[in-house]
């Protein structure tokens, strides 16, 4: 089972929660589990063509995925997935 670090702006539809625990051998399987326990994420998480929304920065082990295998990059039961939203604003 892999461990997901939630970021503040997810934490409400996760019922507050900091990390949960899910199962797959996939990124994409991990994320999918997390959008079944709690579907108000899978519109935060994934695009209408199923694919990672692309404000969303997902890390496995410290590497993003996106330069990895994306959402089939395999994952072990003690890897860790950390979900962050990128960030924008500001002033020029």
């Amino acid at each position: 089972m892999a461990t997901v670090k939630i970021p503040p702006v997810l934490r409400p539809s996760v019922g507050g929660e900091k990390e949960l625990s899910a199962e797959g051998d996939s990124v994409g399987e991990i994320l999918q589990a997390v959008a079944d326990m709690h579907p108000e994420t899978r519109s935060q998480l994934f695009s209408s063509d199923g694919e990672l929304n692309r404000y969303v920065n997902v890390y496995l082990n410290d590497e993003d995925v996106r330069v990895l295998d994306g959402l089939d990059t395999k994952v072990g039961a003690g890897d860790t997935l950390v979900i962050l939203p990128a960030m924008a604003g500001g002033t020029v």
